[in-house]
């Protein structure tokens, strides 16, 4: 992934991409959950 001219390597190459994708949408999830719960 490129920023300008900045070369941005996620951690672990493919699989760290990958995980930081899946802990990301994981996260929404629990947070939109969480949320849901304590608006009640």
């Amino acid at each position: 992934m490129r920023i300008g001219n900045t070369e941005v390597r996620p951690l672990g190459g493919g699989l760290g991409c990958l995980l930081m994708i899946l802990f990301s949408v994981v996260g929404s999830i629990v947070l939109t959950v969480l949320v849901n719960l304590i608006g009640r």
